[in-house]
């Protein structure tokens, strides 16, 4: 099989993944949907007390409240019942079992990176090396390695209520990256003849993966505070997410952990500079806004952390951030020319 097979077979593996990733994005879409319809039978419920029914077992047991409506029963809420003690019924995301559109999602969603992932592989093949070397490249892996870090946080934290997001935003990504970015499997160029290539790269790639989730969250904080700030009834869906505060702090925990890859990447960065061109930063563009990112993430877990900045001024911070490292993936790889020109256009 040639190269040129091998990049040919790479695309028709990324529509695919495409079209099996819409499919989630519908159907998280219709979750989001379900989850409404629960939410407002909640607040029915909350209003109608002898439509709620508990069952508890002493203290320490599982407190379970549903709540019934047109031949309907919703798990409300799932909670450890302590002695005398009773909680009010709400929607709930940690007791909330997973609806069959939702379960649908995941499993197109896993479908799909699987799909993304050979699609990857067959570039890489192609090119006889990572495939990561330019634009259409990097946003092949990137959007793939999103997912995955999507499906690994929802293994230890219930964060299935961003599945719409996250597909929406790989789409739209995907579209832009083979649309606009796609370049045949070229030579490297010589700076980029080094292992530094498969390090640094790839690290800044997990570390965008993880601000794409904690921009998430952090939308879905400023959301749920401007609802419960205003009292608004709209976006019933938002009843079954996790507290503001919850939120919010999950949003940080992710946030965390790619501003750690992100510092790593700045170092191996001046580290490969270093080799390539003999000094360790030099101002270029690309670099510039390397440590503007670092700067952002940075003084939002600072602030955070320190300063005691809560609420909506934590949550900006966070989504700037993230509008920084798409700013510097697509305005000035593309129109600012410099030593990392590497946009293969």
């Amino acid at each position: 099989m040639t190269a040129t097979d091998l990049a040919y077979y790479s695309l028709v593996a990324v529509y695919s993944a495409m079209a099996i990733y819409t499919i989630s994005f519908v159907a998280y879409a219709l979750d989001l949907a379900k989850r409404s319809g629960d939410a407002q039978l909640a607040a029915k419920a909350a209003t109608a007390p002898a439509a709620v029914g508990a069952e508890a077992q002493g203290a320490g047991a599982e407190r379970v409240v549903t709540a019934s409506a047109g031949g309907r029963t919703v798990v409300l809420d799932r909670t450890a019942t302590a002695a005398g003690g009773a909680d009010a019924p709400r929607a709930s995301s940690s007791g909330r079992r997973p609806s069959r559109f939702e379960r649908v999602a995941t499993s197109m969603l896993v479908l799909g990176l699987v799909v993304h992932v050979v699609s990857v592989v067959f570039r890489g093949l192609a090119a006889g090396r990572v495939p990561w070397a330019n634009m259409f490249e990097f946003s092949l892996t990137g959007t793939a390695i999103i997912v995955g870090v999507f499906l690994v946080v929802r293994v230890f934290v219930d964060v299935s209520y961003l599945g719409a997001y996250v597909t929406g935003l790989n789409l739209i990504l995907l579209a832009i990256g083979t649309v606009n970015y796609y370049v045949a499997v070229v030579p490297l160029q010589p700076a980029l003849q080094s292992a530094w290539l498969v390090i640094h790269v790839l690290v800044a790639i997990i570390g965008t993966g993880f601000f794409a989730i904690a921009a998430g969250l952090s939308a879905a904080q400023l959301v749920q505070t401007k609802r419960d700030q205003a009292k608004l009834a709209n976006l019933r869906f938002m009843d079954t997410l996790p507290e503001a505060d919850r939120l919010e702090d999950l949003a940080y925990r992710v946030a965390l952990v790619g501003f750690v890859l992100w510092t790593f990447t700045l170092i191996a960065g001046a580290v490969w500079a270093e080799r390539a061109w003999g000094r360790y930063w030099g101002w270029d563009t690309k670099e510039v806004w390397t440590f503007i990112i670092w700067v952002l993430y940075a003084g939002y877990i600072h602030a955070r952390a320190t300063r005691g900045w809560r609420g909506a001024r934590s949550s900006w911070l966070s989504i700037i951030g993230f509008a920084a490292v798409m700013f510097n993936f697509s305005v000035v790889n593309v129109f600012f020319k410099g030593l990392h020109a590497y946009s293969g256009l």
